[in-house]
């Protein structure tokens, strides 16, 4: 995934890291925080500190099932965050949080995220004042359920392939001598690293025998539609439900095709439903071929046969997601497992939509998740969740919940 932002502004003075400490100090004594203090930052965001009494919702929501999002993603092991490294910026680590969730019964969750964590509203500055009062951005993914045949046959003709064995994944922050910080993946070539082919020169078959289709699918409208979701069950013709987990991707840029369809007229924003633009898409297949060949970006799976009901694809905190609870934000800036508060509307695709007042678990980012106020919620599988997914662009308000300082138990 692309770096988020450039430097992150933040307390780089010895001064500046003891103003942000006591303002930390003094929000969790009850006290005022000075007004000199040096404002908590993540990314180009300003953390204000917000009592839990403050957030609309918080004690009538289902924070047991909260909870057990957040228990699944502590047994998960934690990756490198760029933003951790800025002098100043808050602790994300939840080893001590962690250690106390083990025995928290479904009743005591409210109790424990508020002994254990603060809460923090997550400002975005406003580059046209001076006030850093301006919402997040909050999207929604989902699991589709496609039709799909182990053989290409006439009626399934595209293949979803297998990670190629010169694949090199790039975490946050790491890069490779001569390869654009851009790229989030490299193609090893002997001891060197090059970019790796972007998905029009992989469709005209730059892979060559590294090719290895998985199974195949409809049509390139189908394999879009599950390499944006990044997962996705596949029917096949003897009965079974398979599912194709996400195992990685070219590193290249992400440009959404459902947005080259509005900027190019050929569908108004207003309605744009995830039926709508695919439909388009079949029904232009000269313009959609160029269209989905625009976005670089393309993804590799692997075969999962073990389908459990209820279960979510595993992202990338490495567990399953849970539908409604988890929530893919920029890696770059934020730990997997941290909790998030978000308030919004989540739209209802019968018409109108709902207040959205709930607590989720950061577990999974995305290669167009960029940014402190940035999320993109899992909502499901099937075709209902999918429509409330391909609706869901809401100017959502979040508040990040931050570990309390303490010993750091067991490591994570």
């Amino acid at each position: 995934m692309p770096p988020a932002f450039g430097p992150f502004p933040a307390a780089s003075s010895a001064i500046g890291r003891a103003s942000a400490g006591l303002a930390l100090a003094a929000l969790l004594a009850g006290g005022a925080v000075p007004a000199d203090a040096t404002p908590l930052r993540v990314g180009e965001a300003i953390l204000e500190p917000v009592p839990f009494a403050a957030l609309p919702g918080f004690s009538g929501d289902d924070l047991a099932t909260a909870l057990a999002t957040f228990r699944a993603t502590c047994a998960a092991p934690a990756g490198p965050v760029l933003a951790e490294a800025v002098p100043g910026a808050p602790s994300q680590d939840l080893a001590r949080a962690c250690s106390a969730v083990a025995g928290v019964a479904p009743d005591g969750a409210r109790a424990f995220f508020e002994q254990n964590f603060s809460a923090y509203r997550v400002l975005r500055p406003n580059r046209d004042a001076n006030l850093e009062r301006t919402n997040g951005f909050l999207t929604g993914y989902f699991e589709p359920e496609l039709a799909g045949s182990p053989v290409a046959t006439p009626d399934f003709t595209v293949p979803a392939l297998a990670r190629p064995d010169d694949l090199v994944s790039l975490e946050p922050g790491e890069t490779r001598p001569g390869l654009d910080p851009a790229f989030r993946a490299a193609r090893r070539d002997g001891d060197a690293f090059l970019p790796y082919p972007d998905r029009a020169a992989i469709e005209d078959g730059a892979l060559g025998a590294r090719a290895h289709p998985l199974l195949w699918l409809r049509d390139a409208v189908d394999l879009l539609v599950l390499q944006v979701q990044g997962s996705g069950r596949v029917r096949l013709p003897d009965g079974r439900s398979v599912r194709l987990a996400y195992d990685g991707r070219n590193g290249r840029p992400y440009t959404s095709v459902a947005r080259l369809i509005v900027t190019g007229g050929h569908l108004p924003l207003e309605g744009l439903t995830l039926a709508r633009w695919t439909g388009w898409l079949r029904a232009n297949p000269a313009i959609a071929r160029d269209l989905i060949r625009r976005n670089a970006s393309y993804i590799f799976f692997r075969l999962d046969e073990d389908v459990t009901e209820g279960a979510g694809p595993r992202g990338g905190a490495g567990v399953p997601l849970t539908a409604g609870r988890s929530l893919a934000v920029d890696a770059t800036l934020w730990r997997y497992g941290l909790p998030f508060w978000l308030e919004g509307s989540l739209p209802d695709p019968e018409g109108g939509s709902v207040p959205l007042r709930r607590l989720v678990v950061a577990q999974d980012t995305g290669s167009a998740i960029l940014g402190p106020a940035r999320g993109d919620l899992y909502l499901g599988t099937g075709a209902r969740a999918g429509a409330i997914a391909g609706l869901l662009r809401d100017p959502a308000r979040f508040v990040v919940l931050l570990p309390k300082p303490g010993d750091a138990g067991a490591a994570r």
